[in-house]
């Protein structure tokens, strides 16, 4: 059995008794736990339901009614909502919004949180997102085109120096986006990934390729009010020093200050900016209510500013887990104000604190994970701080299904302190998984701080004597990066 920690907060129990609101979760991975907690912490919800992919013990434990079928069937979750009585869905992956799930429960008077199908475009199709960026000003474009064959596609690799990003147009389970001198050493490389998306029946968006440090700023948005949570950066990378193939997220670190090492205050703001503006772009596109969820703004601090590298319709994962961690507000009175349209600042606070997410995966891990291997998480110290991911129960034994199987979240004083707790606990997952230990390290940090301050190099002139010498230390500290 795996037992979960009583989640009632003192504060709480001396609040009004519950109202009687019935939330269903669509989903089965850390995310769906992070949301199912919060939401099992409001007063104004009275029961967690969950319609899932797999059978997740964490949530099994927080819903009180859980079925396992199809989630990306809008049919098969209003029939599951319309039989548990549920007035609210939430809805966590991409998949179910891009095949209009949102769509089908709204239609029958069940509030959907997360975008209609047409609103989530704006993650499930590159062009859609960038044509929108163009044709109402957002900020953080970068140059761009579709294509729908090879046909002059080497040319326009040549017309952006050798450095582009070449993008599947819709969704592809994370692996339909690929770097030049990251993922393809030469255009050949690039074409033939470029074939191979043809052929799944995509086009292909070829983006001007950004330098600089990533970063993703999430907001909450009712259509019109958007509220933002605090910058997260995540680590795509499989394996430690940033090498290794990318993965849908090993892990992440928020800061206490609400920033990031690397970033000044300007940037966020840049960020909150672009997000507002793609949001109103998406309300005027929509000739209705506009984009209603998390708008999640994937960015990158440039020798220019910000710019946009991607937007999602959703929570992110692993982010969810850092921002989540931090919400000392009522998740689902905020659900609700997205849903009638209500959103406000005043609605949303987060902990001036820091946090640190990393993942065990299987051992393989993207490319060739094994699959259905026992794990055992007996040994943590501190179960709530433990998110069940890609997992399944079978004959008592808890699997590890093949993705991230679980991420260990902490929150603390500092980002050092979070590691800290997060290494230690990470470590007590026995089994065949693997995790990255550098995540939220002062080195990997300070990795960060150096890179971007390369990409934002300046030309100093120093005037003085011939001779100079008190003019040394300055030079030096300006050569090292202290100045």
């Amino acid at each position: 059995q795996i037992l979960l920690p009583d989640l009632r907060s003192p504060s709480l129990a001396e609040q009004p008794p519950k109202k009687e609101m019935r939330i269903c979760i669509v989903g089965s991975g850390a995310r769906e736990v992070a949301i199912a907690r919060s939401l099992k912490a409001s007063p104004k919800c009275s029961a967690v339901l969950c319609f899932a992919s797999t059978r997740n013990p964490a949530l099994v434990e927080l819903a009180s009614e859980y079925e396992v079928g199809n989630i990306d069937s809008p049919e098969a979750v209003v029939a599951f909502c319309q039989a548990n009585k549920a007035v609210m869905a939430v809805v966590g992956p991409e998949a179910p919004l891009n095949a209009g799930v949102v769509d089908a429960l709204e239609a029958v008077g069940i509030k959907g949180i997360g975008p209609t199908k047409q609103m989530a475009q704006v993650e499930c199709s590159k062009q859609f997102a960038r044509n929108v960026m163009v044709k109402y000003g957002v900020p953080g474009c970068p140059i761009y085109r579709p294509f729908s064959s090879p046909a002059g596609m080497a040319e326009f690799f040549q017309e952006l120096g050798g450095k582009y990003v070449v993008k599947a147009d819709g969704l592809m389970g994370g692996k339909g986006v690929k770097v030049s001198g990251e993922h393809l050493a030469n255009v050949d490389e690039a074409l033939q990934f470029a074939q191979e998306i043809f052929e799944k029946g995509q086009a292909v968006v070829i983006e001007e390729k950004f330098v600089g440090e990533e970063f993703s700023l999430m907001s909450f948005c009712d259509g019109t009010t958007l509220v933002h949570m605090p910058p997260v950066q995540d680590h795509k990378r499989a394996y430690v020093g940033d090498t290794g193939p990318n993965t849908g997220g090993m892990g992440s670190y928020s800061c206490e200050d609400h920033l990031l090492p690397f970033m000044t205050q300007e940037h966020v703001a840049a960020a909150c900016a672009i997000n507002e503006a793609m949001a109103r772009a998406l309300k005027a596109e929509s000739g209705g209510d506009g984009f209603k969820g998390i708008l999640y703004g994937a960015f990158m601090c440039l020798n220019r500013g910000v710019g946009c590298i991607k937007f999602n319709a959703r929570f992110g994962v692993p982010e969810a887990l850092n921002v989540l961690a931090l919400l000392e507000s009522d998740l689902a009175a905020i659900f609700e104000a997205i849903s009638a349209g209500t959103l406000s600042p005043a609605l949303v606070s987060f902990a001036r604190q820091a946090t640190v997410v990393k993942y065990a995966c299987p051992f393989g891990y993207p490319d060739a994970p094994l699959k259905n291997q026992a794990i055992n998480i007996s040994s943590l110290q501190n179960p709530a701080g433990l998110f069940l991911a890609a997992v399944d129960e079978a004959n008592g034994q808890l699997l590890a299904t093949g993705s991230r199987t679980a991420a260990v979240v902490a929150r603390a004083n500092t980002v050092a302190e979070a590691e800290a707790r997060v290494e230690a606990e990470v470590r007590r997952i026995s089994g065949s998984v693997f995790h990255r230990p550098d995540i939220g390290t002062t080195e990997v940090l300070m990795k960060r701080v150096v890179h971007q301050r390369q990409v934002r190099r300046i030309r100093i002139g120093v005037v003085g004597s011939t001779r100079g010498s008190s003019l040394q230390p300055i030079l030096y500290a300006i050569r090292d990066g202290r100045i």
